[in-house]
């Protein structure tokens, strides 16, 4: 089995760039396009979060447009850019986004292996949060189903990268996350957006990562007071591969690149 994780698409109304500068409406279909031409087509999407820049109805509009070149299911998780309301009005056929109000927390039984989709939306903030609340459902929701292998995607990561200002956006409630995630061994891995960089790190027993955005990157900068600056590096996305006993995670770049040449020619290395 094969998912596909795109993230922190920040689309604006009109198409109109992000921050003056990033096609992100652009950029979008151009990842889109990389995804539907894969050799292996993933069987299930998943969009983890700021899907758009200020919440706002016209702006899902444009994403559920955007999005339909894509024959398969998607599933979509609040950033600190979405508004929730909002999100689900643009996509009342997403059943799943009703399953736990006020919060977009659910739960997909359906594949090999069980999608646990959490909510760190605080309004109005950069920063994200898992209040009790939030953090009893998915002790819960783990424990139904102790043996079934399990995705938890999310939008904010639960772990300090030494990014500077990302550090500052963080997530309020991740050691107590830690600790529920550690007495569930089904977890496979947590799978974050935000950050706009693919970053992996251990985590409670499983792995915490991060995916690079489908548009603009978070400047590389380890220092605690580091800025709040993006690059324009190759966007990209990942792909998480179920081979029956482990997941797997492959870190795509979208665009157009030369090659691929063969190693080989008859059976001899090409000098």
């Amino acid at each position: 089995m094969l998912f596909c994780q795109i993230t922190d698409t920040h689309l604006k109304a009109g198409r109109k760039h992000a921050y003056g500068i990033v096609d992100t409406a652009t950029m979008l279909e151009r990842c889109i396009d990389s995804v539907m031409q894969l050799k292996q087509r993933p069987d299930v999407v998943l969009l983890t979060g700021d899907l758009v820049d200020y919440g706002r109805d016209d702006e899902y509009i444009l994403l559920a447009t955007l999005l339909k070149p894509l024959t398969m299911p998607l599933y979509l998780v609040p950033g600190n850019h979405d508004e929730r309301d909002a999100l689900r009005r643009a996509f009342p056929e997403h059943t799943y986004l009703q399953q736990w109000a006020p919060f977009i927390q659910y739960t997909v039984d359906d594949y090999p292996v069980r999608i646990v989709a959490l909510d760190t939306l605080i309004p109005g903030q950069g920063g994200g949060c898992l209040c009790e609340e939030r953090l009893q459902w998915l002790d819960r929701t783990l424990a139904d189903k102790p043996d079934t292998p399990t995705l938890v995607v999310m939008h904010h990561p639960p772990f300090r990268t030494g990014l500077g200002h990302m550090d500052r956006l963080g997530l309020e409630g991740a050691d107590a996350l830690e600790a529920v995630i550690s007495r569930h061994s089904q977890v496979e891995r947590l799978a974050c957006g935000h950050l706009h960089r693919s970053i992996q790190v251990r985590f409670g027993g499983s792995i915490a990562s991060t995916c690079p955005s489908s548009a603009h990157q978070i400047a590389l900068d380890l220092s605690t007071d580091g800025p709040d600056n993006f690059v324009l590096e190759p966007p990209g996305y990942q792909l998480h591969w179920w081979d029956g006993q482990r997941l797997v995670t492959h870190t795509a770049v979208i665009g157009n690149f030369a090659g691929p040449y063969p190693f080989r020619t008859g059976g001899k290395l090409i000098d």
